[in-house]
């Protein structure tokens, strides 16, 4: 690898590729070398999780959401991921010269209006104006502080026999732009599942269930997260199709462009390790949310041997297939 591709940017084995063998060996430290999707900080008194996002987006403006509403969710998402409280959000801007005024200040609402659905306040930020052509429309940054409610959530937990849990149907998000972007008329009013995710995640800590740990769809999907979840805990899992929603206009666009449903990002809807006498009351407060969250699957156990963990997908009819990381040039600027 002499030069970065796009696929590098996707969320499969390529970008995987990028953050650990280069960035992560660039600033190794134990706090980075954890991997979650918040950095957990231990020295405040009471823990603190740490994340930052960039998004870049396109279109900006999109059925469901707009690139303003996605800087605050991806930020508030992956904080709500460690089993952090969301609290300050910090948010910067590259703007392109020529860019709208009109449009940044619809932005700007959208953002405003998304963080006090989630309950945080944006604090402090930066501007950068950039010649016209040297940035496409606008690029947003986010970076969010939030307080740890349980310790521990981690991929490294994973055992043997517990049960895994979708919030909602996956494929929405990538499929809305993939039809924006290839002029695609949908038969239906198809919308992004962006959103925050901390209310969620909050109900079910309240309620004493404590995730082994958890993880949001985004790029590369309800794939890369399974096989994350594979990979770190050693631990082959099996999951069963019939179980995971995926709606009627998702199937349809997947169909006629070649994708798998399972590989296209998500921006509201994550992923759950319990254990399995928790299953049933966390599916129960999943549901007050989303009508579409399911039990998906479960932890087979660790693989021996120096095989690799592998991800099984079972159809109706019992046959197995295994579900690869996503490969190769997925959907870029997707987030």
């Amino acid at each position: 690898m002499d030069k970065i591709l796009l696929s590098h940017g996707g969320g499969g084995e390529e970008m995987n590729k990028l953050i650990n063998e280069i960035i992560f060996k660039a600033f190794e430290n134990e706090i980075l070398s954890d991997a979650n999707d918040s950095a957990i900080l231990p020295n405040f008194g009471s823990d603190m999780a740490f994340s930052t996002d960039s998004f870049v987006v396109t279109p900006l403006f999109f059925s469901g959401g707009d690139i303003g509403k996605i800087a605050v969710c991806g930020t508030v998402n992956d904080l709500s991921m460690v089993g952090a409280k969301p609290l300050y959000l910090s948010c910067s801007f590259i703007i392109e010269e020529g860019f709208e005024l009109s449009k940044l200040k619809e932005i700007l609402n959208s953002m405003a209006k998304t963080a006090k659905q989630s309950g945080i306040k944006i604090v402090c930020g930066d501007t950068k104006v950039v010649p016209r052509g040297k940035c496409d429309k606008i690029f947003i940054n986010t970076a969010g502080i939030g307080q740890i409610l349980a310790k521990d959530i981690e991929v490294k937990n994973i055992k043997k026999g517990s049960k895994i849990l979708l919030s909602g149907d996956v494929g929405r998000h990538g499929s809305v732009i993939l039809a924006a972007r290839d002029e695609i008329a949908l038969e239906s009013e198809l919308k992004s599942d962006c959103k925050p995710l901390n209310l969620v995640v909050e109900e079910v800590l309240k309620n004493g269930i404590k995730p082994q740990c958890m993880r949001d769809a985004t790029r590369g999907g309800l794939s890369a997260v399974l096989n994350e979840f594979a990979s770190v805990s050693k631990c082959e899992i099996l999951v069963f199709e019939e179980k995971i929603k995926v709606c009627d206009e998702v199937v349809g666009v997947c169909e006629l462009l070649g994708f798998e449903p399972y590989e296209l990002a998500n921006e509201g809807t994550f992923v759950l390790v319990v254990d399995e006498d928790k299953a049933d009351s966390c599916l129960e407060i999943l549901r007050k949310f989303d009508e579409s969250a399911n039990i998906i699957g479960e932890v087979l156990g660790e693989v021996t041997g120096g095989d690799t963990a592998r991800v099984i997908l079972e159809n109706a009819y019992g046959s197995q297939r295994v579900l690869e990381l996503p490969k190769g040039e997925l959907l870029p600027r997707i987030c």
